[in-house]
């Protein structure tokens, strides 16, 4: 019995430490991706880390989005067509650290409609850092609603948990 407990609590040590959120953000929320909406005021006060998504919802046909370079952001120039996505809800995920910048190329929407988002994601802990003790949970914000976490390991949690299950009825 006590072998079956050690084998639990090592199999939840070495999967619960890497269970961390990753957070999806729809880009314009309510509005989605369009022209002549303020998206350096919508990633204001947002964090983003590698492992979050961006979703970019609009009406196919009327906007895409290009993942571009610095220069390619500031000047409005938009890559191969073929490197453009389509679908009217796009997403993205977010795998590497940096700066990060996105278009749209269609017409003058980049260009005269401020149809572009830039963001930086930080790199993202191992850890979820803890928080203190005796503070509450934080309820979102309104705005917030079409940001919600998922957790990126849900599997292997399972897993590990039908693993234990299965170890505690031996």
């Amino acid at each position: 019995m006590a072998s079956t407990q050690f084998i639990l609590v090592a199999m939840l040590a070495v999967v619960l430490p890497s269970a961390t959120m990753a957070t999806q953000y729809m880009v314009g929320d309510d509005s989605g991706w369009t022209a002549n909406y303020d998206y350096v005021g919508w990633a204001n006060g947002k964090t983003f880390y590698v492992g979050d998504t961006l979703v970019f919802r609009y009406n196919p046909g009327s906007h895409n989005v290009f993942k571009v370079n610095q220069t390619a952001f500031k000047d409005c120039v938009k890559p191969s067509p073929n490197e453009a996505l389509t679908s009217g809800n796009d997403t993205v995920t977010l795998a590497a650290p940096g700066q990060k910048w996105y278009i749209c190329g269609i017409s003058d929407h980049c260009a005269n409609k401020h149809q572009k988002l830039t963001i930086t994601v930080e790199d993202s802990s191992p850890y979820p850092a803890p928080g203190p003790a005796t503070s509450p949970p934080i309820a979102p914000a309104p705005n917030s609603a079409h940001a919600f976490s998922v957790s990126r390991f849900v599997l292997p949690m399972a897993l590990a948990a039908m693993a234990a299950l299965a170890l505690l009825a031996v």
